[in-house]
């Protein structure tokens, strides 16, 4: 049996994010998001290009960190704390260039997501496979001769290896073949049910078959949130703030 992870209880935010601001060099990014994940469900970050939401997941994980705002993981505040420390609080983080290491096998690249002792190497190693059956057959290829929907699995395999509670995934569809989306999707939805997810995406198709609630960015602040399906059939917001036209 998969290990559940430890979590927040479901009535209770894992990641709250308030009045977030953040700047980077001269360009102020975000400029007031508000954003909440409960745990159980995948919420999906949308917006245009350029609209902040990458930016987001940065800031989330210190890597752009915010000056402005309340940023809260489980209760903490993540105020301050260096991406390192962030990532060993329990989020698993899969940026938009998968960030593998190339010179590594599948294995390597799985153990680098493994945090706490040494002894608990193998046990994450099969949570992996447990998750992820393809990757049994590759696990000591070389990652550089890994497919694109390959190394997608592989690059979150690796984010959750340590049970994380929440799993910040930025476009896990770009460039990926259609039957591999979907695939792709099955298993958004297969980890949402241990932990939180929140999840980037510009195919709003993908969005609308995972996706639990919603929110949406605009020039770097929350403009509209709430439930997948009410969005599914808000037309008016598609057209408005994601550029989805429909034919009449």
């Amino acid at each position: 049996m998969m290990a559940v992870p430890a979590s927040t209880p479901a009535d209770l935010p894992v990641l709250e994010l308030r009045g977030i601001h953040t700047v980077i060099g001269q360009h102020h990014i975000l400029q007031g998001v508000d954003l909440t994940v409960h745990p159980g469900r995948v919420t999906v970050l949308l917006g245009r290009n350029g609209a902040g939401k990458t930016t987001t997941l940065m800031t989330v994980m210190g890597l752009t960190p915010s000056s402005r705002g309340d940023l809260r993981f489980q209760g903490r505040s993540l105020a301050g704390l260096p991406p390192h420390r962030i990532a060993r609080l329990g989020i698993g983080y899969v940026p938009e260039d998968r960030a593998l290491l190339s010179s590594l096998t599948v294995r390597e690249n799985l153990l680098l997501g493994v945090t706490g002792d040494r002894g608990g190497e193998q046990a994450a190693l099969a949570r992996c496979q447990e998750l992820f059956p393809e990757l049994t057959a590759f696990m000591d290829r070389s990652a550089a001769h890994l497919s694109g929907g390959q190394r997608q699995m592989v690059a979150i395999a690796r984010a959750v290896a340590g049970d994380k509670p929440l799993l910040l995934v930025d476009e896990p569809s770009k460039g990926l073949a259609p039957a591999v989306v979907r695939r792709l999707g099955d298993l958004l939805r297969q980890l949402a049910r241990t932990r939180a997810v929140l999840l980037v995406e510009q195919n709003l198709e993908l969005a609308l078959a995972v996706g639990d609630t919603y929110c949406i960015l605009d020039a770097g602040r929350s403009v509209a949130s709430g439930q997948m399906a009410d969005l599914a059939a808000d037309m008016a917001t598609q057209r408005r703030y994601l550029g989805i036209t429909h034919a009449t």
